[in-house]
């Protein structure tokens, strides 16, 4: 069934407002918005299946620039084609960019605020917390898969990057070979079978 222009219409409004308030009420960078984006775009509005947002999120931090940003490009991409994409980069920029520049002008009266200095220390514990949510709820999706190959890779990269202070970028080049030597065996074998 084909979408009438008013449903499309109704689409954008949704996705560039949903990227904006995630955007504009997110501390702590793309670590932070991402589970964001998968309770709204996942869970709320069903637009994006669970595996299909765990893709993007891997494609959004393996690519460069900020993970925000590319994982909205690639949500808004994902679920209304390069208008999506468009309207959910403005969406997504748009309130830093303004936030920043407000605060450049006043900068000096924000420095040297014990007030402001409390506030951004408290908000380390809460970017803390959500990051650990990310790690737990993606962490779980691999282990219910039942897969060993997906859980020596996680592990693998952990203490690769934790103990041995890897290049983080020889670690996802690592696992992307892997992934994609393991997604041409898993088809292999599924054409035999």
């Amino acid at each position: 069934m084909k979408e009438t222009m008013k449903e499309k219409l109704t689409r954008y409004r949704t996705l560039f407002l949903s990227t904006l308030k995630l955007s504009a009420f997110t501390f702590g960078g793309g670590f932070v918005i991402i589970p964001l984006m998968r309770k709204r775009f996942v869970e709320e509005l069903h637009w994006i299946e669970e595996q299909e947002m765990l893709d993007l999120t891997a494609l959004a931090q393996s690519s460069p620039g900020a993970i925000a940003v590319n994982a909205s490009i690639l949500v808004g991409y994902h679920v209304a084609g390069v208008m999506g994409a468009l309207l959910s980069i403005i969406g997504t920029v748009l309130p830093p960019l303004v936030i920043i520049s407000a605060i450049s002008m006043f900068y000096t009266a924000f420095r040297d605020n014990a007030i402001v200095g409390m506030a951004m220390t408290g908000m380390l514990a809460g970017v803390a917390a959500v990051i650990c949510d990310v790690v737990i709820n993606m962490g779980k999706a691999v282990f219910q898969k039942k897969r060993v190959l997906p859980v020596l890779v996680l592990l693998g990269s952990f203490i690769a990057v934790r103990f041995f202070s890897v290049n983080i970028i020889l670690v996802i080049f690592a696992c992307g070979v892997i992934g994609a030597m393991d997604t041409l065996y898993q088809e292999r074998a599924g054409r035999r079978a």
